[in-house]
């Protein structure tokens, strides 16, 4: 029976720090970021998914490896499916979201702003008549803060004159980020799949180069849509073949509160196991590979084995 990582207690691997999905663990030079099954959505923890951590975490790594040639990253080593060691970076303070549709359900989601009236984005405008699902005429940034409870929109104006970065800093980062969505939209198409919207974190390494680290292009990070029926769908008016975590999301919106409600109902159990059987797809169908699941047995204890030369 696979077993799930809901979370980790490493005494001897540093200072413990929980994210979201990410166990994180602090040395002097590196970070051993750990992801567990934890599924997030609506800035809490909503389930827990069987395999997600080390799908998350090989899906990266992927990623990682083909767009090492667009900017570097923090990849150090990949000691157990669930674990990524990597390079320790101050953090660049702005999550880059890039988006290449009109589409979403949460406060934040390009729809939900255009449905509520919103046209002027700062860094861009939208014409009236946009329906949700369009595909835009380029992708755009979105971007938010990194270190608030919960996420808020930001201009590239107000990121400049409020002092997060510096407008070099901003315009490197944009750059990176609208370069790696392009190349996750061309990849993402040789595979059947379309690259709806994304987000980048990056961080300046000890030498000060940026870099991007924590996830790129995962069924967590990113939303995905089946290629061949979406214009079809979208032309009767139908919601596209999601191929990520929005069937949920949409679920939890229509049976609760979720930004509200102090306590949540349970993801229903097909749910569940739908959801894990998306992540799986996703990593056979982006990466080639056959997923071959190590949630079996002790996680926790495999895993402490894989990191022994990392505890201090």
């Amino acid at each position: 029976m696979t077993s799930v990582l809901t979370e980790t207690h490493f005494e001897r691997l540093g200072n413990r720090k929980q994210g979201k999905v990410r166990d994180i663990y602090e040395q002097d030079d590196r970070l051993v970021l750990i992801s567990t099954d934890r599924h997030s959505s609506f800035d809490r923890v909503i389930a827990h998914i069987p395999n997600k951590g080390q799908i998350l975490n090989q899906v990266s790594a992927w990623w990682f490896e083909q767009t090492r040639d667009i900017v570097p990253n923090h990849v150090l080593d990949l000691p157990d499916p669930n674990v990524v060691v990597g390079k320790k970076c101050e953090m660049v303070p702005v999550e880059m979201v890039v988006r290449g549709f009109i589409t979403g359900v949460t406060d934040t989601a390009l729809w939900t702003r255009y449905e509520n009236g919103e046209r002027d984005f700062g860094g861009f405008s939208l014409p009236e008549g946009m329906r949700k699902n369009q595909r835009l005429p380029q992708a755009v940034l979105t971007p938010t803060t990194k270190f608030e409870e919960h996420d808020r929109n930001l201009t590239p104006q107000e990121i400049v004159e409020t002092g997060l970065v510096d407008k070099d800093t901003w315009e490197e980062v944009a750059a990176y980020t609208l370069a790696l969505f392009k190349r996750g939209q061309q990849l993402a198409a040789e595979r059947g799949l379309i690259l709806v919207d994304t987000k980048y974190e990056f961080g300046r390494d000890k030498d000060g180069v940026i870099t991007l680290i924590d996830e790129i292009h995962t069924p967590d990070s990113s939303r995905w849509w089946k290629l061949d029926s979406y214009e079809e769908r979208f032309a009767r008016g139908e919601e596209p073949e999601y191929f990520d975590k929005e069937f949920l999301r949409l679920w939890f919106k229509d049976n609760s509160d979720p930004y509200k409600d102090e306590q949540l109902p349970e993801a229903p159990g097909e749910m569940v196991e739908e959801l894990s059987r998306r992540y799986i797809q996703i990593f056979e169908q982006m990466t080639g590979f056959s997923f071959t699941p190590m949630g079996e047995g002790d996680i926790r204890k495999r895993i402490e084995n894989n990191l022994s030369q990392y505890l201090v």
